[in-house]
């Protein structure tokens, strides 16, 4: 009779979120939308290169309101919003603009489990865009700006017994301030979409001892067959140690052990090289110890592989990994979904993009202004997938011709605005440090905010000397990085080379095909060029393909097509928006495209 009883109140509160929370508007959804439960959203442990056994997922529905700036706490709210779903997105249940007037109110309650007493409590938020406030139990406990980075705060001072209140309040001005927005607009049109505001990613909470580890950053050497750890804590006094242990798959290959702050550079011998061919990582343990006693330890993983350009024997910088030629070619990707805007509805969504990747016979993804949340990154850590990440490209604030103006090619932004650039890409750098699968920084995109190029590439260069770095894919074009970097549409074109760096074909294609039932708006829909079946599209994109081929002997090293999902109202995708329909013949696709990936191998 109990047991029935329990399963009749869970039957019930299942009803009532249900009951609460649907997906907003017309527009066309994914299948992975109709098999979103509100009780369990994005239940996957979100940071799987330092994990930890316990934790508690905070996303689901919680009370949200929308008030003008400045107001205080509401005391009643306007609904219920599913996160981490941003305001603006169906699956949020809401489907509202923000704008630079109001401000995104969030409540939600909570209770830490009981077998935590003792220990100190971390509330994390994956990203939220883009100025927020965190007040718990009615203390504002930390602020944060920035829309593309993890955040934390310890709120065990904080707690109370029983129920928590959390508060969250964010303001999210977009295209009307100075930070990077990457293509969210007020007024979508064209290649800009709709904004993306308050939280997109996983709220989460997390136990641990006062003393801590916060961060890994890890790094492969292969030359030296040496892999760099260095675990960056919290509480740690001197004598407090660190011990890595490095297995392959059961076995140990490697330990190392250290002092709290020192980089431990561990040896491996006959080191497992990591590749799209053969993605291979190695398991880590990393502990921390304090007078003989463990005070943490986290799961983490790692890879031997490297990234570097060389001359060939015809004089061409090629782009290598693991010391050989490789011609890295993949689609620009957006990651933008319909129903969620930012945000994938599941992870099987989130790792489906990438698999269709690897399905078209790609080795690589130009992760396109953008930065996504920490599993999209394990999971091309695990298929083998190599990644340019853009910084989000710089804002679009109306007061450009008052405070910032161009001076000959290069802009000169406002101080706010330069200072938003530095800070948040040197964060996003430090949050995917680690991971990989990242191959190349892209700290501009086509001079859209583009200045102190030279600048940013050196101090991206010096900052991770273990990466490539492209100073401006297709922008204004400086003598810095390590790639010069040309845009072509339709077709491919080496219209400029250079015989000191790598030159690539940082973006080309945009084969545009519009498929009824899967299109995000009836009309206004845009490629560079259209057709009307895959067979003419595939026909165009294999006639691309043949030409670049041949461009890849007089000087190409790498190349990205535009692109791999319809976004918005775009329709150049390799697949529709809502993913239901590819629109190429895919083993056309996928044989020109190992072609063109192996035709520097030797």
């Amino acid at each position: 009779m109990r047991l029935k009883t329990i399963v009749l109140a869970l039957a019930l509160a299942a009803t009532t979120a249900y009951a609460q929370w649907a997906p907003q508007g017309d527009k066309i959804k994914t299948n992975w939308a109709g098999t979103l439960d509100p009780n369990n959203v994005l239940p996957e442990y979100p940071r799987p290169i330092m994990e930890r056994a316990d934790w508690v997922n905070l996303n689901g529905l919680w009370d949200y309101a929308i008030k003008p700036v400045g107001e205080a706490e509401p005391n009643t709210f306007d609904g219920k919003i599913l996160v981490p779903f941003a305001v603006e997105s169906s699956l949020s249940g809401v489907q509202k603009e923000l704008g630079k007037d109001n401000e995104l109110w969030y409540k939600h309650s909570f209770t830490v489990p009981s077998s935590w007493k003792g220990k100190s409590v971390l509330l994390h938020f994956g990203a939220v865009d883009w100025k927020t406030e965190i007040y718990l139990n009615d203390v504002k406990i930390g602020t944060h700006t920035g829309g593309y980075t993890p955040f934390s705060f310890d709120i065990t001072p904080f707690l109370k017994s029983g129920s928590q209140k959390l508060v969250v309040k964010v303001w999210d001005p977009t295209t009307d301030s100075y930070q990077p927005v990457g293509k969210q607009h007020k007024r979508p049109h064209g290649i800009w979409y709709t904004p993306v505001s308050g939280i997109w990613q996983t709220v989460w909470l997390e136990p641990v001892n006062k003393k801590h580890i916060a961060a890994l950053k890890v790094v492969p050497n292969i030359d030296t067959k040496k892999l760099s750890v260095k675990a960056c804590t919290e509480g740690t006094t001197y004598g407090d140690m660190i011990e890595v242990i490095i297995k392959d798959n059961k076995t140990t290959v490697a330990t190392g052990k250290g002092v709290v702050g020192e980089t431990l550079e561990i040896a491996i011998a006959n080191p497992k090289l990591w590749s799209p061919d053969s993605p291979f990582l190695y398991d880590m343990e990393v502990s921390l110890i304090s007078q003989g006693k463990a005070q943490d330890k986290v799961k983490s993983y790692a890879a031997m592989r490297k990234v570097s350009t060389k001359r060939d024997e015809n004089g061409i910088v090629r782009l290598q990994l693991n010391n050989k030629d490789l011609f890295q070619f993949g689609p620009l990707d957006q990651g933008w979904w319909p129903d969620g805007l930012y945000t994938a509805p599941t992870d099987e969504a989130l790792l489906y993009d990438i698999q269709k990747t690897k399905d078209f016979g790609f080795n690589m993804i130009r992760k396109h202004v953008k930065v996504e949340p920490a599993r999209w990154y394990t999971h091309c850590d695990r298929l083998g997938i190599l990644v340019w990440q853009d910084m989000p490209n710089g804002d679009h604030s109306p007061q450009w011709q008052n405070r910032n103006y161009f001076n000959g090619s290069e802009l000169i932004r406002s101080g706010e605005s330069e200072a938003n650039y530095r800070k948040e890409w040197k964060e996003i750098i430090d949050y995917l440090y680690s991971y990989p699968s990242i191959v190349t920084w892209v700290p501009f995109n086509e001079a859209w905010g583009q200045f102190k190029t030279e600048e940013f590439a050196e101090w991206t260069k010096t900052y991770d000397p273990s990466r490539l770095v492209n100073p401006a894919s297709g922008g204004n074009h400086y003598h810095t990085g390590d790639m010069l970097d040309l845009h072509n549409y339709p077709g491919p074109e080496l219209y400029l080379y250079d015989a000191e760096r790598a030159t690539v074909l940082g973006e080309y294609g945009g084969i545009g095909m519009p498929l009824e039932g899967h299109l995000w708006q009836p009309d206004k829909n845009w490629g560079y060029i259209q057709f009307k079946t895959a067979k003419e599209v595939t026909d165009e994109y294999v006639k691309y393909a043949e030409m670049l081929k041949k461009m890849i002997r007089t000087g190409f090293s790498a190349a990205v097509y535009t692109q791999t999902t319809d976004v918005e109202g775009e329709v150049n995708g390799l697949m529709t928006y809502d993913r239901k329909v590819i629109k190429v013949e895919e083993g056309r696709v996928k044989k020109v495209n190992q072609e063109i990936c192996n035709s520097l191998k030797k």
